[in-house]
């Protein structure tokens, strides 16, 4: 499929979990990774500035291997992570195209935009920066990844409407949960005319290892085939997308992606319909029903992250993955200048004006039991 004059087809090698070998990266099995995607005639590889060892190995593995021209290469720019000035903002380009080698990026994204991140972009005018480095020749095409609500979406895409694509988290897991709404955001991309870039198919990798239920779901309809496979064709199949990222940290999980994708033409409606019976499941797992309103948080005398602490022990009871869950809470909570569970006193105001009757205090006392 071809978007923004470029075609590529509909699997993205994610480096951000790239093999590792005694602590470090492993370049000669990313190397082998490498040749296998190419081979299979993939070219879009996504790296990051903030991905410790990964613009380096990439440089090793592909850059110093193959013309520039067999290949397209993104990285991304995290303004929020210890910039006080533009000038610290900026350097991460410098700082990329060092560590790469690669001359220029065929996509560069600024980056995991939402909620108080957006303001380094906005303060620094980073928005102007880019494109005065597009025109330079050092980017070709320019958008952004986001995690946060549709309606801040909606505001980004309304004020820049420069931006040539969006990447956002989506899956069939997280299709309508309302912590995440994948669907929403996806609609409003498309409402702007943005293709989309996927992150996320697998949920971290949560969706190769699915609830039990969900897993007997998907292995009836295809007994052959890894449960990881169905969140990447899920995503693949939607319109508008220009590639679907993969995560990938072992030459087996590269045989498996490329095994599916290599061919793929779409989902029959018998995929869908495995893949609306797998939604179903997950929807009759018992959860805390929080829709991340936050109205508790705005009556909270102790600033407790309520929100955040409920979606990491969801994430604990679908999954049964507790250092993934501990991860969540760390980010959702303290990385969003909550505190945590532990905190809380029991004054019972956070229930009185919750939509959805969660008696909070008592789940509070679950994650500072499960997770803390």
């Amino acid at each position: 499929m071809s978007y923004l004059g470029e075609t590529i087809k509909k699997l993205g090698f994610g480096l951000m979990r790239l093999p590792q070998k005694d602590g470090i990266i492993d370049i000669e099995q990313t190397k082998q990774m490498v040749d296998l995607f190419l081979d299979a005639g993939f070219t879009y590889f996504d790296t990051a500035w903030a991905y410790a060892g990964s613009e380096d190995a990439i440089r090793q593995a592909l850059v110093e291997r193959y013309p520039r021209e067999n290949y397209h290469l993104a990285t991304k720019n995290a303004a929020w992570i210890n910039c006080k000035t533009r000038e610290e903002a900026t350097a991460q380009l410098e700082v990329s195209l060092k560590q790469t080698g690669a001359g220029y990026f065929d996509f560069y994204l600024l980056h995991n935009l939402g909620e108080s991140r957006t303001r380094y972009f906005d303060d620094f005018d980073l928005w102007s920066w880019v494109q005065q480095k597009k025109k330079e020749g050092l980017i070709k095409h320019v958008g952004f990844s986001f995690h946060s609500t549709p309606e801040e979406l909606e505001q980004i895409l309304t004020a820049h409407p420069e931006m040539e694509f969006v990447q956002l988290q989506i899956n069939y897991a997280d299709w309508e949960n309302p912590a995440i709404r994948s669907r929403e955001c996806y609609e409003v991309a498309r409402r702007h005319g943005k293709p989309v870039i996927i992150m996320e198919p697998v949920k971290g990798g949560m969706l190769a290892t699915p609830p039990q239920t969900v897993l007997d779901v998907l292995k009836k309809a295809e007994p052959a085939s890894s449960a990881a496979s169905w969140g990447i064709r899920f995503a693949a199949n939607l319109e508008g997308v220009i590639t679907v990222l993969s995560g990938m940290s072992s030459v087996e999980q590269m045989t498996d992606n490329l095994s599916y994708m290599k061919e793929f033409r779409g989902l029959t409606q018998e995929q869908q319909a495995t893949i609306r019976s797998a939604q179903e499941e997950l929807a009759k797992i018992p959860l805390i029903p929080c829709t991340t309103c936050n109205y508790c948080a705005k009556v909270c005398p102790k600033n407790i992250g309520i929100s955040g602490s409920f979606t990491a022990m969801n994430y604990l009871t679908l999954y049964s993955d507790r250092p993934a869950a501990v991860h969540q809470e760390e980010w959702l909570v303290g990385g969003h200048g909550k505190n945590r569970a532990d905190q809380c006193i029991k004054c019972g105001k956070c229930e009185l004006v919750c939509p959805q009757h969660i008696n909070i205090r008592e789940n509070l006392e679950q994650v500072k039991s499960a997770l803390l």
